[in-house]
């Protein structure tokens, strides 16, 4: 496969893959891995046109993502799927897609503030929003790098580092811009168990599409992770883990509740 991927924990522990956001990595879900390889077999890549998978090139759409999901999972499970897929921000509507269309793969999902652009909604100036009116894929990914993390930090990083975000600009402006066109999953057509995780700390529009999915979705339930914000998963990993944990083993009731009630040790 033309996607880099890399799995850790025991070989015959029940299989989780990660799916990172948009302008990241695989490496951006490293201390969530590194949380979970001791009880799970964790599946870690980049997507198509990030990272070391820059070689995938177009289409940059989620149906693309879709399908590159599928396939690095039937490979690393040899077609038995597994037993979690979690998505970061965009990567949550990938891991949607794939228990909409495959869902053989994947026995139950869980999410952390994924965007719902398409949705009339969506406010036009989120970071993602406001990086689509950069006339150039390259401008467009330095734009939204200096919305999330600041100017100040985006000066510091090496030419090298700024020069290879720049690269991911094609694959960004691809995938948001079908986003905003395109509902990349029905959630009556979804199943499978799904956990919505949010930050405490979390922008109005996500909290909104957060609160907003148990009506779209059969089965959802959702948790809140104390004193985080959209970067959870990374800053706030030992409580993602956690809830992830405990959701797997079906132990998250139904209806909202915090990672922290849950456990009582987050």
């Amino acid at each position: 496969m033309t996607i880099w991927s890399e799995a850790s924990g025991p070989i015959d522990a029940p299989p989780i893959v990660l799916v990172h956001g948009a302008m990241d990595r695989s490496a951006g879900l490293l201390r969530l891995s590194r949380r979970l390889s001791d009880r799970f077999r964790v599946i870690r890549y980049d997507r198509r046109g990030y990272g070391r998978s820059t070689g995938a090139g177009p289409p940059f759409t989620i149906d693309a993502h879709i399908e590159d999901l599928a396939a690095l999972v039937q490979h690393a499970t040899g077609g038995e799927g597994v037993c979690l897929a979690f998505g970061h921000s965009l990567g949550g509507n990938v891991a949607l897609g794939l228990a909409q269309r495959r869902p053989e793969l994947v026995e139950r999902v869980a999410i952390y503030e994924t965007p719902m652009s398409w949705m009339p909604w969506w406010p036009e100036h989120t970071a993602g929003g406001t990086a689509l009116g950069a006339p150039d894929p390259a401008d467009a990914a330095e734009a939204f790098m200096r919305r999330l993390v600041g100017d100040e930090k985006w000066e510091r990083l090496p030419p090298s580092s700024r020069s290879a975000r720049r690269a991911e600009g094609a694959a960004m402006v691809g995938e948001l811009a079908d986003l905003r066109s395109n509902a990349p999953w029905d959630g009556e057509r979804i199943t499978q168990p799904v956990l919505a995780l949010c930050g405490e700390r979390a922008h109005d529009h996500h909290r909104l599409g957060f609160e907003t999915l148990p009506s779209l979705l059969p089965d959802c339930r959702l948790a809140e992770i104390p004193d985080a914000g959209h970067f959870g998963p990374n800053t706030h990993a030992d409580a993602v883990a956690s809830a992830l944990s405990g959701f797997i083993a079906s132990e998250l009731p139904e209806g909202p509740l915090s990672a922290s009630e849950r456990s009582g040790a987050d």
